[in-house]
């Protein structure tokens, strides 16, 4: 294999592995946002009074 075409297929080996890590960044940043919307809808979401009393006369 010629020095060009070793330059070249390390070049679009490099642009792949460069591409792969931008998706994964993508979707880590897209799950650390979906999860912190779902601790604050988690945490509008609590009564605290709620349950805190029985009532079992009858």
């Amino acid at each position: 294999m010629d020095i060009a075409a070793l330059s070249m297929s390390l070049s679009q080996i490099n642009l792949s592995q460069a591409v792969g890590i931008s998706v994964l960044k993508l979707a880590k940043d897209q799950t650390t946002e979906q999860s912190q919307q779902m601790i604050q809808m988690m945490e509008r979401s609590v009564q605290p009074n709620l349950g805190g009393n029985l009532d079992i006369r009858g």
